[in-house]
């Protein structure tokens, strides 16, 4: 790449990353996991869910990594849509993230090679001897 392009796709990069902090900014509550709807049986007789073509009862369970451990909580019914609201922001704010992450360093990279061609300029300078 020359010069002139080099600093037209800074501009882009700088634009960008400013664009991408500030949706990260944005975002709401976060809870990283992952929200899982499961079905069991509850063992009553009389109930529905004990005919063989039942699923069972619904609920819902939120699992995630804990120091290297997988963690399961259970989600009451009447927080089911905060829960997916949070884990859908916290995959939404891993995917700016990425992206933030990658911008910078392709960014870092160009300033790199624009401040080493001003070094490769300055690096032919005549040298003093030394003797010895």
């Amino acid at each position: 790449m020359d010069l002139a392009s080099d600093s037209d796709r800074v501009g882009q990069l700088q634009t960008q990353t400013r664009d991408l902090k500030h949706a990260i900014g944005g975002l709401g509550d976060l809870f990283p996991g992952s929200l899982v709807e499961y079905f069991r049986k509850c063992g009553n007789a009389n109930c529905h869910c004990a005919k063989k073509t039942s699923k069972g009862h619904p609920g819902f369970i939120v699992t995630r990594e804990v120091r290297g451990k997988t963690s399961t909580k259970t989600v009451p019914s009447h927080a089911v849509e905060r829960v997916r609201t949070a884990t859908e922001e916290y995959k939404r704010f891993r995917q700016l993230s990425h992206e933030l992450i990658e911008a910078s360093a392709e960014l870092g990279e160009l300033q790199l090679r624009e401040t080493g061609a001003e070094e490769d300029v300055k690096k032919n300078r005549t040298r003093r001897r030394v003797r010895g």
